[in-house]
């Protein structure tokens, strides 16, 4: 004879939740208490979830850009690592310059900055900081309409959509390692015009990249840059206007999510007609497979058998 289910109990209401950890799919939460352990099951812990603030979401972006090996960087607790790291600290610096830009660009900053409402300080902030991770993170989520704010502002965020995460990250994007190798073999080509002689290779993280890692990259933004225009002129096709087409490439492209026009971030794609969507679709695969795997199916050496 089967026992009875018995139906899981409540956690006690004296458990701390900075003592949460997670095992095996079963959410363990220690106390002082005396029974040390106290499990609840997964529908408990979605119930109470529900009531966490989303602010403090907002702060479980950041990571999303970042390559997987610094989560194990940080779990062995080798600070001086990240930061001798050329990518992490250029994304500080990247979050750092474009927070504090959008803020002191946005409507209404200087208005409140003289006054004590700290709350309207917090809130601008808040939505600057989770604009541009999300943007820059591919993560697709909003809290605020970004092409409301200035047009200087949605300029910025246009060009957010090409920048994109950490080599290695689920981010989509030209990604911010392949801007950075562009930006240091462009300015060594002053060094080589002005010694002709001499061999100057960029570096990064201290080592030497090679000649077909640099042509590859150059290669790769080339295809990129062609592949939004293109894009770009197919959305135009269907009689989408300027601002709306390159919105909607860059940001498919990218993986982005929030476009700009009629497809900005209070908007959504159910207008496009079936062919636009077959086609954003088309842009979404490309981008997200990195262009190569998917454009080399149109070469004609490809289908050789020799």
């Amino acid at each position: 004879m089967t026992p009875p289910a018995v139906e899981p109990e409540d956690p006690p209401k004296n458990i701390n939740p900075k003592k949460t950890i997670v095992k095996k799919g079963v959410h363990i939460v220690k106390s002082d208490e005396t029974n040390p352990v106290v499990v609840i099951t997964e529908t408990t812990w979605k119930n109470a979830s529900r009531n966490i603030d989303s602010n403090w979401l907002k702060l479980v972006l950041p990571p999303t850009a970042k390559n997987p090996s610094l989560f194990n960087t940080i779990k062995a607790m080798r600070t001086v690592n990240i930061i001798k790291k050329e990518v992490y600290t250029s994304f500080l610096i990247i979050f750092t310059v474009l927070i504090a830009l959008i803020v002191l660009n946005k409507e209404g900053f200087f208005a409140v900055g003289g006054s004590t409402n700290f709350s309207q300080l917090e809130s601008i902030f808040r939505d600057a900081f989770f604009q541009v991770v999300s943007v820059i993170t591919t993560t697709g989520f909003v809290s605020s309409d970004f092409t409301m704010w200035t047009p200087f502002l949605t300029i910025v965020f246009f060009g957010l959509m090409f920048l994109g995460g950490s080599s290695g990250s689920t981010a989509g994007g030209v990604k911010v390692v392949r801007h950075m190798l562009m930006i240091k073999s462009g300015f060594l080509e002053f060094k080589r015009a002005l010694h002709p002689n001499a061999i100057i290779q960029a570096r990064y993280n201290k080592k030497i990249v090679s000649d077909s890692i640099s042509y590859n990259i150059l290669g790769f933004f080339i295809l990129y840059m062609l592949s939004f225009i293109i894009g770009a002129l197919g959305f135009g096709l269907l009689k989408i206007d300027f601002e709306s087409a390159i919105g909607l490439a860059a940001s498919t492209l990218g993986n982005v999510g929030p476009a700009l026009g009629d497809f900005g971030p209070s908007q959504n794609y159910a207008s496009l007609p079936d062919i636009g969507k077959w086609w954003a679709t088309f842009l979404m695969l490309l981008g997200r497979l990195e262009l190569f795997t998917v454009l080399i199916l149109f070469t004609p050496f490809f289908w050789r058998k020799h």
